[in-house]
């Protein structure tokens, strides 16, 4: 979503530009942050910026509503704000935000799992990452064995150092 609200962004920025007014110069970042993480040096600005009936306020409105989808706590009730928000987004006339509303609605059932269970790929994600990290470490490897024993190595969690100190406050057994 933070990209549709840049793209939509910068295609404003284009048009006022020939225009001849810039009032979206330098407030890239002030779209992309979160309504309670913005800096309060920008506040005040910010807040005149949405006042002003921009395009690019109301993708950030979009933006932000979608973050309250997830706060959902069942399929039901995602059902109808998914519906509610989907309708506002397709109906905003702002083609980045469309195109990701009907990405979301081919990717439906999925992300309304998301609301019944509270479970996501994101150690998968992440796994996937440190592995994509070692291969580029290595530059290639010679084999497959090699890789594999590599990802093993890092991603298995093994505890490798010898314990040097017994933990205080514990009581050592004796076999």
């Amino acid at each position: 979503m933070n990209e549709a609200v840049n793209d939509a962004r910068k295609r404003e920025h284009r048009q006022l530009s020939e225009e001849g007014t810039r009032p979206l110069v330098d407030t890239r970042s002030w779209w992309l942050y979160g309504r309670e993480n913005l800096p309060e040096r920008h506040r005040e600005g910010f807040s005149a910026l949405q006042a002003s009936y921009l395009k690019t306020g109301r993708a950030y409105a979009i933006k932000e509503a979608l973050r309250d989808f997830w706060a959902q706590d069942s399929e039901r009730t995602g059902t109808a704000y998914w519906r509610w928000w989907h309708f506002w987004a397709t109906h905003s006339r702002l083609t980045p935000v469309i195109r990701l509303a009907r990405m979301m609605k081919d990717h439906l059932m999925g992300v309304l799992n998301y609301c019944e269970h509270r479970i996501t790929n994101a150690v998968a994600e992440g796994l996937n990452s440190k592995i994509a990290t070692i291969l580029k470490m290595a530059y290639g490897f010679r084999n497959k064995d090699q890789f594999r024993t590599a990802a093993l190595f890092r991603c298995g969690g093994l505890q490798l150092h010898p314990v040097t100190h017994p933990i205080p406050g514990r009581a050592t057994i004796a076999f």
